[in-house]
């Protein structure tokens, strides 16, 4: 019974159109008033404590950090690079944009950013290269996905506060799936090139225009080096290392590029504040909300209803993708990861899926939840920043969605794409 006071308060809410973060906190309370010997301070004290956490102090750095870089230039100093290494070839400006949101999402973390980023550079190039404009918005939308992908990540470094996996194993991981994803989209997006008949840029490869390109682009290249070189070698952690680019951001655009003035420094601020403020009321209503369902037991419950239907772990592993896909369809990114980490990973481990391979597994099923309507942010943002109809997009999207499920299923699958790197460096047994 408090089981369904407590998750019908909670669709209510939601049916109110209440901000998530809210939804969650207001259930919570009604649950405490009706159903528990706790008192109401236990969801203030338990929110403080949720988010008085050193590793969570990365996100609103990392935020920030990818918004004084695209501010700075960075953005389009690597979509120009990316145009001189392969634009002259067969769909050579839609590889582009898969390359530039992957070395952009190793710079901002964040599925959203990468999308206004990249997407108010590339999506033009695209348009006056002959390219069409659903696809190229389309496929913007879906390489956007890539910035949770690549380490940096801020939906890894919330399943890492979660479930308590190591956030430096998770970034390492991150790289198998992220290649993995990339290569997909680049591969079908020279099939459709081929063909609709999307030609290259028309000029001709030119080393000395790839070397010029490359100089001008050095320090937008060095970002991700000095983010994970720092973090792997010991210099600093990953909350560190996300003050490190906010700084080296700041310094880039202000100092190098000359194109960071005030106002957009200000802009990336407010931006960052919103964000965060955000982020951080789901974090806090989510870990209680966790607390309260193991308090009840449902973990336990969920682990022997799946347990009850089959004992193989592969259609476990299928029946949890199946889950986290269509909960990325309603539902954001973080409160799903909170909410559900802690109750699916004991379920994962029980059949002996490690904890950095599960949350990978996670991850990427968050990203195809960025393009999957009703709720998939990309595509509101790809939608809005390109005046495209919503419903147009969402057809566009379709053989996106499936190259990318198809990824999803060889990282639940193949344990070595996430786990390779992290045991080759010692960060997992």
């Amino acid at each position: 019974m408090s089981n369904i006071i407590l998750f019908g308060a909670f669709a209510i809410f939601l049916i109110l159109k209440v901000p998530i973060g809210v939804s969650l906190g207001m259930a919570i309370v009604i649950y405490l008033t009706t159903c528990s010997a706790q008192p109401l301070t236990y969801l203030a004290t338990n929110m403080f404590t949720a988010v008085d956490s050193f590793p969570l102090m990365a996100i609103p750095f990392f935020i920030l950090a990818g918004g004084l870089m695209e501010g700075g230039g960075l953005s389009k100093r690597l979509a120009k690079l990316g145009e001189a290494a392969v634009g002259h070839l067969t769909g050579g400006f839609a590889i582009v944009t898969v390359i530039v949101c992957m070395f952009f999402g190793a710079i901002s973390g964040s599925g959203p950013a990468t999308v206004a980023a990249i997407g108010a550079v590339m999506v033009p190039a695209m348009i006056e290269a002959g390219y069409d404009k659903p696809f190229s918005v389309a496929l913007i939308a879906a390489s956007g996905c890539l910035g949770v992908i690549v380490p940096p990540s801020i939906p890894m470094v919330l399943y890492g506060v979660s479930t308590g996996a190591s956030v430096g194993a998770l970034f390492m991981g991150g790289f198998g799936p992220a290649l993995v994803l990339g290569g997909g989209l680049c591969i079908l997006s020279i099939i459709i090139s081929k063909k609709r008949g999307y030609k290259g840029s028309g000029e001709r490869f030119s080393l000395r225009r790839l070397g010029k390109a490359a100089l001008d682009a050095v320090w937008a290249l060095l970002v991700p080096i000095i983010i994970l070189g720092g973090i792997y070698g010991g210099f600093f952690t990953p909350t560190e290392a996300a003050v490190i680019a906010c700084v080296y951001g700041l310094f880039a655009g202000v100092v190098i590029y000359r194109e960071l003035n005030f106002k957009r420094i200000l802009e990336s601020l407010v931006g960052t504040s919103e964000t965060v403020g955000t982020i951080l009321i789901m974090v806090g209503t989510g870990t209680v909300l966790g607390k309260v369902l193991a308090l009840e037991r449902v973990p336990d419950a969920i682990m022997s209803g799946m347990l009850s239907l089959t004992d193989n772990k592969y259609i476990i592993l299928l029946l949890i993708n199946l889950l986290l896909l269509v909960v990325g369809m309603i539902m954001d990114t973080t409160p799903a990861i909170l909410i559900l980490s802690p109750i699916l990973y004991p379920v994962a481990a029980a059949y002996g899926v490690g904890i950095v391979h599960f949350g990978l597994i996670m991850v990427v099923n968050m990203a195809i939840g960025f393009i999957t309507p009703p709720v998939g942010v990309n595509l509101f943002v790809a939608s809005g920043m390109t005046k495209m109809k919503f419903t147009d997009l969402c057809r566009a999207i379709v053989p996106f969605i499936a190259v990318m499920i198809a990824a999803l299923l060889l990282v639940t699958y193949i344990p070595a794409i996430t786990e390779t790197l992290p045991r080759l460096l010692g960060l997992i047994d």
